[in-house]
């Protein structure tokens, strides 16, 4: 009995002193790491580059210019909806976590560990918190320093700011791809419609977005996109953001990709909103221009416009019926192939509607002329080749 006593003071004993042991290096820690931690309260204060938008005089939208496509949404304008999405793709417990999900990464070990060996990637748990102090503060370096400074800016970012304003800074900040950066943008790029308009699937899928844009392009993955798409509806029911027959039909629903019509293309004034993207340079620089989130309002007339540009070309090709293009010193039947990338490459302004091409081949009955490619929605080159033939005439 004396025995079992002792053992039982040598346990105590050694747990006391692995305990402050323990809890003295874990305070060492925390001061050796917080020594250089960025200053968070800048958040409060974000103001993230902005693009410019030139717009007709009826409002319609002429020309955009940015380095990153963001519209930045306050958090009373993004709808729950959005905020349902993304805790359920990112961060089931994030309204519940002080900035550290304990439970989320006890589970991320127990998967990574049941999935060693099999090539899986290995599952994360970084919390929304965490990304926002990753993407805001310490940068995407991957190291064991960063993690640990990611992991004590989280806690503090909790007690400084609200949830809602974590995912106002999130949801702003997050790229989604084919150049969209921020909830707003992506909506409007992908779907053509605002927050507020977004159904279940669409949400869902600017939801699936955040881990890895690129593999779930919506053109070149499409299979792969519909799998992580349906993956985060169904994450949507465990969190009871919906009900399992609406995930049902939205799980049903092809990946109806909507882009809206980018650029003054669409009103034939490529030159008119060239120069208004350099006064705009000349007045106020290359930041504001770019980051400064100006609204511009332009005397454009989108309807006299269009006329315009009929009555110029039809004045053109009534002045010179004849064909003109760049020759290439290339000829065979791959020749459209071997010059297509190349003229892709040439900036075309399109105020006449006429395309560009090159001289292919010339015979005594015609000429063989190849066009400019053409990209697919996702900004790729499509794969085939066009061609012209001009007769010879007498």
């Amino acid at each position: 009995m004396r025995f079992f006593v002792r053992f039982l003071g040598f346990l105590f004993t050694a747990g006391a002193i692995l305990f402050v042991v323990g809890a003295v290096g874990a305070t060492w820690a925390v001061w050796h790491f917080s020594k250089d931690l960025p200053d968070y309260s800048a958040l409060q204060n974000y103001e993230p580059p902005v693009m410019t938008r030139v717009h007709a005089s009826d409002g319609s939208l002429v020309a955009e210019y940015a380095k990153e496509r963001r519209l930045y949404l306050p958090v009373q304008a993004i709808p729950k909806r959005v905020f349902d999405a993304f805790t359920a793709a990112e961060d089931k417990n994030f309204w519940s976590h002080g900035g550290i999900d304990l439970f989320g990464i006890a589970r991320a070990v127990v998967n990574n560990l049941e999935q060693l060996g099999t090539g899986r990637r290995p599952q994360g748990a970084s919390t929304i918190t965490q990304q926002v102090a990753k993407n805001f503060l310490v940068g995407n370096e991957t190291s064991i320093n960063r993690k640990i400074k990611e992991a004590l800016l989280a806690l503090r970012i909790e007690r400084a700011y609200s949830k809602e304003k974590i995912l106002e800074l999130y949801l702003n900040e997050i790229y989604l791809g084919l150049g969209a950066y921020g909830i707003a943008a992506a909506s409007l790029l992908y779907f053509d419609k605002s927050v507020h308009q977004l159904s279940i699937e669409e949400v869902a899928y600017l939801a699936a977005l955040p881990k890895a844009p690129n593999n779930y392009h919506p053109f070149r993955q499409r299979d792969a996109a519909l799998i992580r798409r349906n993956w985060v509806i169904d994450q949507m029911v465990i969190t009871g953001a919906v009900k399992q027959q609406e995930a049902n039909d939205a799980k049903k629903k092809p990946l109806n990709i909507a882009m809206r019509a980018q650029g003054p293309n669409q009103f034939n004034a490529e030159y008119f909103a060239e120069e208004v993207r350099r006064e705009i340079f000349e007045r106020y620089g290359e930041d504001k221009l770019y980051k400064g989130g100006l609204s511009v309002r332009t005397t454009l007339n989108p309807k006299m416009q269009v006329i315009a540009r009929r009555v110029f070309t039809d004045g053109l090709i009534r002045f010179d019926e004849s064909a003109a293009g760049a020759c290439a010193d290339q000829d065979g039947a791959d020749a459209g192939h071997r010059l297509g990338a190349k003229l892709a490459e040439v900036r075309q302004l399109n105020d006449t509607g006429w395309r560009l091409a090159v001289v292919l081949q010339v015979t005594d009955q015609a000429t063989t002329i190849g066009f400019q490619p053409q990209r697919d929605r996702g900004g790729a080159l499509v794969k085939e080749r066009e061609t012209g033939i001009l007769p010879r005439t007498a």
